[in-house]
């Protein structure tokens, strides 16, 4: 990732709207800040939630609460608890979220 024309700021995550994104069952909500050339968000997933697609797009993500699972297309599963990450590079490995008891994580991508 190379990060370029984003100015020094501090996000007031409380004063960002959330967003509602269905996935293919359940909902996510997305607070999200772009600036320059990332986008950085905090996302918040409701218990059940399946993401609609395999997603190509490089990402670090952080889990902060709860238990989110990262499926790989290959069938690999990784279980991510709070403190612990995931980071993938763009058109590498696609990937999708899952979450049976609901999750939140911090997201750069």
């Amino acid at each position: 990732m190379h990060i370029q024309n984003v100015p020094f700021c501090v996000s007031k995550w409380d004063q960002v709207w959330p967003t509602q994104h269905p996935g293919e069952t359940g909902t996510s909500f997305w607070r999200t800040l772009e600036m320059g050339n990332i986008r950085v968000r905090i996302v918040e997933y409701e218990p059940g939630y399946l993401a609609d697609h395999w997603c190509s797009r490089g990402h670090v993500l952080l889990v902060l609460e709860g238990q989110l699972v990262v499926e790989l297309q290959d069938g690999q599963k990784h279980s991510l608890a709070p403190g612990t990450s995931f980071q993938v590079a763009d058109d590498q490995e696609p990937h999708r979220v899952s979450t049976r008891t609901g999750a939140k994580a911090f997201i750069v991508d």
